[in-house]
């Protein structure tokens, strides 16, 4: 007896019988087949009568039992998992099926049927076929699968004759494996939506579909692979064991293109057995057993996470050796006798992955390798304090090979240990993009690294988010809105000012109403609507030289990352002359230290009075944990500098007692504290007079300008810092209210 091959069924949609999510991982590509299996079997099996009675063993989900009841009369559908039964009964009841009656039995037992059936379709594999006698008709049809390799069954069929089975032939083969495409819609990553777009982009972009199913995903995608890995019947291996097989010295023997297009690594070679990685589940094993000519190969499935991150390593790895061999024969010609660092392995690419991971989790803005008495030490700053990472202990050689991974991703120079290098490279953490600036300094007994991490996001921090009060707020919003003149933010090192300044550039750029150019070095955050370049000191092209191009850009504001020599501050004071609102750092003291520091730039005291619309002086303060703030007992000797005539009756101070999201430092993030001078005909006049700095500030404090004492003693009462932070931010003269000539302002 052969196939009929007539069995049209009136299509079902698939994707309505996908399983919850708590049953997603009873379902196999058996209880759940694809269209192209579901089609396959019907070709495959006799003509199923309008009358006919089926029984479908195997029903999992109950789409192939669906379709089976558009054919026949009466379907029961058999399935031993009672979660998967229940599921099903709800879809026939939401589809409007009745002829489908549900059994919840083992497969390998007798079944129950009310009436005997003349086609019984196995779709998973039985040890045995005599239990199927009693609910078959006499000259039943069995169709069952048999001799499945890689998911792949021959579809075999058996007639009952007197109480016996006789097989009668065996109607083909049956796929019953699940593309990637059918598992992250059956295992609910995605829906058909993400599945037809992820398409068009993979042929937009000519790419492998399982290249642009990962970018749609969005999610760590670990039991996606672990099911579709057990689904190929192919080894899952996560990164910390394989991390531990790789071989470095593979990756350069095969063709970059070859190994991308195919999404496979070569991992290592033993016994000529080579071992491959790859996190495109539906890769031609068959093609990929070429990279080992005629030797054997084993393919393992991996995340395309960790796809990813061994491909990076085997990259640097591949790029450290070229370096090292290249400087090891520049050396040799120099006649330079100092050993090189060996390059770099995957294990230490890994540990910096670490490194980098525990320093985005701990919020830190810096991280810090240093050697001391050959004792390696790293740190990271967090909320402007250095905290050791004692988790971390690497041994020499590990620092020296730890440092070549940075230096190689920063594009930096490994044979160079004499000489300061800086450099940049980014990396992608927790689904964010961080620009990482690193600087080499060499010491006594190694060389020190320091690598600041800046959150990409395409936008800047606003106002609100610097927490700057109403008042605050509100004047450096007045002075964005200025035609012309020129606006400088001070402080120290590390205290802000670049925040700050992008604050004011993102609201400029929210509003879109004028053109904005920056040149910086470096470009510290990414901002969208704003034009950045980056001055290129290695090519001459420098702060002035950008400055003077940026005019005949017909800008509206122009942002100069920093006035550091007279050249720049020259040609900022002649860029606001000739109509542009010019925003700048200094690296000064306090607000009136700025002007200071313009004459000390050589700038005539004219152009700095009549160009100089406000100067912004800052530091940062820790930030009160919000979750574990409470009253606090204030310091007396810091209250007897800050109140020398006696503490106001008010007064209060809160403090964090240290919590769960705080890791128990009481503190979370920073804070600006500012002290605002606003330029009027006073100052201006003072200026021109070049009154000293002394006089100069008595000036500003006439004019009302906020000090920085008063800024910290708002947010303090605010309970927003700490009273321990106010001698970190004041210098000890700053703590009591300012006088003059021995009688206290009041």
């Amino acid at each position: 007896m052969t196939s009929a091959n007539n069995n049209v069924a009136e299509p079902i949609q698939r994707h309505l019988f996908v399983s919850k999510p708590q049953t997603a991982g009873l379902v196999s590509g058996h209880s759940m087949p694809t269209q192209a299996a579901v089609q396959r079997i019907l070709q495959l099996i006799p003509e199923i009568k309008p009358q006919h009675t089926v029984m479908h063993i195997g029903a999992g989900t109950g789409y192939l039992s669906a379709v089976l009841s558009a054919l026949a009369a009466k379907v029961y559908a058999v399935e031993r998992d009672a979660r998967l039964i229940s599921d099903a009964s709800q879809r026939f009841a939401a589809l409007g099926i009745h002829n489908i009656q549900l059994v919840l039995a083992d497969v390998n037992d007798s079944v129950p049927a009310s009436e005997p059936c003349q086609l019984i379709l196995v779709t998973c594999l039985l040890q045995s076929y005599q239990h199927l006698l009693s609910p078959l008709a006499e000259n039943g049809l069995l169709a069952v699968i048999e001799d499945e390799k890689d998911h792949v069954s021959s579809l075999v069929l058996y007639q009952k004759q007197q109480g016996q089975f006789k097989r009668l032939s065996n109607l083909g083969w049956i796929d019953f494996s699940r593309r990637l495409e059918d598992m992250v819609t059956d295992l609910g990553y995605a829906d058909d939506t993400a599945l037809a777009e992820a398409r068009l982009e993979a042929k937009r972009n000519n790419e492998p579909i399982a290249q642009a199913l990962n970018r749609k995903i969005q999610q760590q995608s670990k039991p996606l692979y672990e099911a579709m890995a057990a689904e190929r019947k192919l080894p899952f291996i996560d990164y910390d064991n394989l991390i531990k097989q790789v071989d470095p010295g593979l990756f350069s023997h095969f063709a970059r293109t070859f190994l991308d297009r195919n999404r496979a690594l070569p991992v290592n070679l033993l016994d000529n057995r080579l071992m491959i990685i790859t996190d495109n589940p539906d890769a031609d094993l068959a093609e990929l057993a070429v990279m080992n000519g005629n030797g054997k190969v084993h393919c393992a499935l991996v995340t395309p996470e960790d796809f990813h991150r061994i491909w990076t390593q085997l990259d640097i790895s591949s790029k450290a050796l070229q370096q090292s061999n290249f400087a090891s024969k520049s050396d040799k010609d120099d006649a330079v006798t100092d050993p090189l660092p060996n390059p770099v392995s995957p294990y230490l690419v890994s540990l910096y992955e670490a490194l980098l991971m525990e320093a985005v989790s701990e919020h830190a803005s810096d991280i810090h390798l240093e050697c001391y008495q050959k004792l390696p030490r790293v740190r990271l700053r967090i909320d402007g304090d250095l905290h050791d990472l004692t988790n971390f202990e690497i041994s020499m050689s590990e620092l020296t090979g730890l440092i070549n991974v940075i230096k190689i991703r920063a594009e930096l120079d490994i044979a160079e240990r004499r000489l300061p290098q800086g450099g940049r490279s980014q990396v992608k953490q927790a689904n964010h993009l961080y620009d990482l600036r690193v600087q080499t300094q060499p010491a006594l007994h190694a060389e020190h690294v320091v690598i600041r991490l800046l959150k990409h996001t395409g936008r800047a921090m606003t106002m609100q988010d610097l927490g700057m009060s109403a008042r605050v707020a509100s004047m450096y919003q007045r002075l964005l809105n200025n035609p012309a003149g020129l606006v400088l933010v001070v402080g120290p090192t590390g205290s802000g000012k670049s925040t700050t300044l992008y604050a004011g550039l993102q609201e400029l750029a929210d509003d879109g109403k004028r053109k904005v150019i920056t040149v910086e070095d470096p470009i510290e955050y990414s901002i969208d609507k704003v034009q950045q370049t980056r001055v290129r000191a290695d090519i001459g092209f420098d702060f002035p030289d950008a400055v003077r191009a940026f005019v005949r850009q017909d800008p509206d504001v122009i942002l100069v990352g920093e006035i550091r020599d007279h050249p720049t501050a020259l040609e900022a004071a002649r860029a606001s002359q000739t109509g542009h609102l010019v925003l700048s750092t200094l690296h000064c003291n306090d607000a009136v230290d700025a002007i200071q520091r313009l004459r000390d730039l050589d700038i005539h005291p004219n152009s700095i009075a009549s160009e100089l619309l406000a100067v912004i002086a800052q530091r940062l303060a820790k930030r009160i944990c919000p979750d574990c703030r409470a009253l606090a007992e204030p310091d007396p000797t810091i209250l007897a500098e800050l109140f020398p005539e006696g503490v106001p009756g008010n007064f209060r101070c809160f403090a964090g007692a240290g919590c769960k999201r705080c890791h128990g430092r009481g503190t979370l993030g920073r804070i600006a504290v500012v002290e605002f001078l606003l330029m009027n005909t006073d100052i201006r006049n003072a200026i021109s007079r070049e009154n000293t700095a002394i006089e100069l500030r008595w000036q500003a404090l006439d004019a009302g300008m906020i000090t920085m004492r008063d800024s910290a003693l708002n947010l303090i009462i605010d309970g927003i810092i700490p009273l321990s932070e106010l001698p970190k931010v004041l210098l000890q003269e700053r703590m009591a209210p300012e006088h003059r000539g021995g009688v206290r302002e009041q």
